[in-house]
């Protein structure tokens, strides 16, 4: 304790301080950026360029945190959010910027992570592609239920906490989502459904999710049950076909698991199909309860066609997508190279991604179950098979390095990386140069727009 309230002591600015700063740069969080005579100070909603004072809520030996109190000089991105509950619910975090501002934003944070991570001063990142109109694109909801004296809450998280905003419309979300989730807790409260308590385990409605597909605007209903029983389910369902327009699915999922994640093991259909379907760019898919499909499908196209132009194929090519999902990118890069190969861990995506080859006619495909670091060089080795293209989309944490080492060692021409985190993205481009793949142009897609998430597309061919 006197250790911490000395390191407290030394710093220039103190607790419950106020202070007038000139805010330098954003994080990858969002927040504002300032100095002190040397010393950090974080500030939510503070935007580059404007001059504001600050009231210091917490000080540590080489950083602190502020909190705004008056915009002194405004940058001219600011704007006004147009969400009611924009500071309290942890969805978004850029709102208060225009999205010129948001676009420039996320290409220099694509940047900072290129020179300051990778070490790659020269690269050119080129400016982030953006949408017409920024709002209402995402495709899937997932709202955790709660309770209140008045009855059943739906909303997303406030910040930093597992306490729930209750909303009546989330602006980001496809439209016939905010609307299908608000139809349904009301027919879960009308009919004396209970909400899940985290405190107490008790309780039965946890979450619902509504998945939306633009193009045939199909709709699909999740119930995320702590239990297996839906008490009067056929009047829950028969009330939800009724007022629910375009629902075409009602699958319920049972998690009885203290635990933050959504969805349990156990999935069943109660009403109608187990899939809906949605195209982009011509390509089909099937889209189950949790199977893993990109949330702004317009800018989805325009990530995939990022893709493939990176991949260069000119229809002779060998490929190989690892972490392929449901398959998406592998059936858009079958329809342009001579045969794909895609891997992925998790078996329901696999059966996904087999069937949405069917789906749209695909016979120069094929999907296989396994960690790819492990199933990439036995088909190397094995079957003989000698990609000249890989391309690998992984999760935030980027590649596993056996991963890497596995594309290194089958010495493809080109690896196409699609990545949603830059600082990842970097780490990983840094090792492949390593081992003589050079990255070309970097293309960031804003991919969720009001948000700090950025995707980014860069090839990386073999030069050694």
């Amino acid at each position: 304790m006197a250790a911490k309230k000395a390191d407290e002591a030394n710093t220039p600015v103190q607790k419950n301080q106020y202070v007038n700063v000139r805010i330098e740069d954003l994080t990858h969080e969002g927040a504002g950026v300032a100095k002190v005579q040397g010393y950090t100070l974080f500030v939510p909603y503070a935007l580059p360029g404007e001059n504001v004072q600050v009231k210091v809520t917490k000080t540590k030996k080489n950083f602190g945190f502020a909190r705004l109190i008056e915009v002194t000089s405004e940058s001219r991105h600011r704007v006004e959010p147009p969400c009611p509950i924009y500071k309290r619910c942890g969805g978004c975090q850029l709102q208060h910027m225009s999205y010129e501002g948001q676009l420039h934003a996320k290409q220099k944070q694509v940047q900072d992570a290129m020179k300051k991570i990778a070490g790659f001063e020269e690269i050119n990142v080129h400016p982030t592609l953006g949408m017409t109109s920024p709002w209402r694109y995402r495709n899937k909801a997932q709202v955790p239920v709660g309770e209140s004296s008045d009855g059943l809450i739906a909303g997303f998280y406030q910040k930093g906490t597992h306490d729930i905003i209750d909303m009546d419309s989330c602006i980001i979300q496809a439209a016939p989502n905010d609307e299908a989730v608000q139809i349904t807790k009301n027919i879960l409260d009308e009919h004396g459904i209970s909400a899940y308590d985290e405190t107490t385990g008790r309780g039965l409605i946890r979450h619902v999710v509504a998945r939306y597909a633009a193009t045939t605007e199909q709709l699909m209903i999740v119930l995320v049950l702590n239990g297996k029983e839906l008490p009067r389910e056929e009047k829950i369902l028969n009330a939800m076909e009724d007022r629910i327009p375009g629902l075409a699915s009602i699958v319920q999922n049972v998690n009885t698991a203290k635990t933050n994640v959504v969805f349990g093991d156990q999935t069943t259909v109660l009403w109608g199909e187990p899939y809906i379907y949605d195209e982009i760019n011509g390509v089909q898919f099937a889209i189950s309860a949790r199977s893993f499909y990109q949330v702004n499908p317009m800018q989805t196209e325009v990530l995939y066609k990022e893709a493939l132009h990176a991949a260069q194929l000119t229809g002779t090519e060998t490929v190989i997508d690892a972490y392929c999902g449901i398959g998406t990118i592998s059936l858009f890069l079958a329809e342009k190279a001579a045969h794909v190969y895609g891997v992925d861990v998790v078996d329901p995506a696999i059966a996904d991604a087999t069937r949405n080859a069917k789906l749209n006619g695909l016979t120069n495909v094929d999907f296989a179950v396994g960690e790819a670091e492990n199933v990439m060089p036995f088909w190397h080795a094995a079957l003989g098979i000698q990609p000249d293209v890989i391309v690998v989309d992984p999760p935030r944490k980027g590649c596993d390095e056996k991963l890497l080492d596995a594309m290194v060692k089958m010495q493809p021409k080109r690896i196409v990386y699609v990545s949603c985190n830059p600082a990842t993205l970097a780490r990983d481009m840094a090792r492949l140069a390593e081992a003589g793949y050079k990255p070309k142009d970097v293309q960031p897609v804003d991919m969720f727009p009001q948000t700090v998430h950025v995707e980014s597309v860069v090839a990386l061919e073999k030069t050694v």
